[in-house]
């Protein structure tokens, strides 16, 4: 192993640890525990079935979190922050023509 890939691997353990102890200065993500999905498929213009084809939901579960029959993760409601901050940048990502 190199010494580049030690240094590397030491700088990632240590802000495990630091993580670990409380230190958020690294830059932890603040994910709201709610987010109106309804709200920010409607700013796309775009109808259920063209947002969930579009970035890949499945169409059924879109429906059930719109009208709250079910609540989005953690990863979810983080995609789903990225579309409503700069629907472009996940466009691009996913190769949408």
């Amino acid at each position: 192993m190199t010494r580049n890939a030690f240094d590397k691997i030491k700088s990632g353990l240590e802000d495990a640890v630091a993580f670990a102890r409380g230190d958020t200065r690294m830059g932890v993500a603040h994910i709201p525990d709610e987010i109106d999905i309804r709200a920010i498929r409607k700013a796309t213009g775009l109808t259920q079935a063209a947002f969930a084809a579009r970035f890949g939901f499945n169409l059924g579960r879109l429906r059930d979190l719109e009208q709250g029959r079910t609540r989005p993760d953690s990863v979810a409601r983080a995609y789903l922050l990225v579309i409503q901050k700069d629907v472009e940048a996940v466009e691009r990502a996913l190769d949408v023509a």
